[in-house]
């Protein structure tokens, strides 16, 4: 089992190091000095990286220290964080269950208490997943909010950065950190009165469901049933760009033989997606955003399930028709660039449970204000 890969001691020109909040970091984001190695073999024998990401250089200068970079799934293309290579991440809170790909280790750290937030990517759910699974809050900003520079793969037309944290404060300070770039930063976070929620049908178990429902409605804002038409079509036309896309920044690290089979068969699947299919997922992006901006022009923000069901169990993993639903509910959001967070609820039988907010693109100030009301009118963990 393993959560840091490298464990690191960097921060900026503090007096008192040891007073600084600390933060671990993904490993496809490059941190000066250290080898950007993605969870994969293929990339076992790169340089170290010449100079910080520009996220890394944010939380810096705003007086965070860097403990480490985390495992992950490799190439960041899976849903489970299984990593037979650079080590899997233990699932701090819920051991039986898979922490959650690709961002395992950052949410793991969190869940374990080693550092007080983490850094991951969210291309079809690879920071609200892991979140999910590990009983912790994960947010995924705003597409194109957060910088990717220095972040593998260098071009994206879904991936976000986004932080992990144990409480909605940390991950609000943290996302301050990272996002500098609205005067005066990230927040202050608005008020939620008038804000109405709308809540999402989906095909979630009835378990899930209904704790979803209770979170929501202990908010004590105004709550009105929603739907959205497009979110299966969403969610296969989010698979068909996620393939064409992570083929096109990997092919030639699965040429080398060094790629673990298991994400090496799904890439050399991926590699078969046509131009095609990938014109008509452009259109479902174009008609699906143009469907939530809609919704969202009547409510303030969506609720939803994070996850449909519960994660896959460790021993079960390798049972792929069991992963499918981890992202159903996700992926829709990173094809339509709007911000999400996943919110830890109670466990329902004995599994992890998340709920899922969704607001307007650049009204991630909002959507963290909606999600710290309902979490200070939530039960207190057992």
């Amino acid at each position: 089992m393993t959560i840091f890969v490298q464990t690191l001691d960097i921060a900026g020109d503090a007096a008192d190091r040891n007073t600084l909040p600390t933060v671990a970091i993904k490993d496809t984001i490059d941190i000066a000095g250290t080898p950007t190695r993605a969870g994969s073999r293929s990339l076992d024998d790169a340089p170290p990286a010449p100079a910080h990401a520009e996220i890394v250089r944010n939380l810096l200068a705003a007086g965070w220290r860097i403990a480490g970079k985390t495992t992950m799934h490799e190439l960041a293309f899976g849903t489970t964080g299984l990593n037979r290579w650079a080590g899997t991440a233990p699932n701090p809170k819920f051991p039986d269950f898979v922490p959650g790909g690709s961002s395992s280790g950052s949410a793991a750290a969190v869940a374990a208490g080693m550092v007080d937030a983490s850094i991951g990517t969210d291309t079809g759910g690879s920071v609200r997943i892991p979140a999910a699974c590990c009983g912790v809050f994960g947010l995924k900003p705003t597409f194109g909010r957060v910088s990717r520079q220095g972040v593998m793969p260098a071009s994206s037309t879904l991936d976000c950065i986004g932080p992990f944290a144990a409480d909605m404060g940390t991950l609000v300070a943290c996302m301050i950190a990272i996002d500098p770039s609205f005067c005066p930063g990230f927040g202050p976070l608005p008020s939620t009165d008038g804000v109405t929620i709308g809540l999402l049908a989906t095909d979630a178990d009835a378990g899930i469901a209904a704790a979803v429902r209770a979170a929501v409605e202990a908010a004590g804002l105004p709550v009105e049933p929603v739907r959205l038409t497009g979110m299966r079509a969403a969610f296969e036309a989010g698979l068909s760009i996620i393939n064409v896309e992570t083929w096109a920044a990997c092919a030639a690290l699965v040429e080398t033989g060094l790629v673990g089979e298991d994400v090496a068969f799904r890439l050399r699947n991926a590699a078969c997606t046509t131009v095609e299919e990938v014109a008509r997922a452009e259109e479902v992006r174009t008609s699906f955003t143009a469907e939530v901006d809609a919704l969202l022009d009547r409510v303030a923000v969506i609720a939803l399930p994070t996850m449909a069901g519960p994660p896959p169990l460790v021993a079960e993993a390798g049972d792929t028709s069991r992963l499918i639903r981890m992202t159903t509910l996700v992926r829709p959001f990173n094809l339509s660039g709007h911000p999400a967070i996943a919110i830890p609820l109670a466990p329902v039988d004995g599994a992890p449970a998340s709920l899922q907010l969704v607001a307007a693109k650049g009204a991630d100030e909002l959507l963290c204000a909606v999600a710290t009301r309902i979490v200070d009118r939530l039960p207190p963990p057992d």
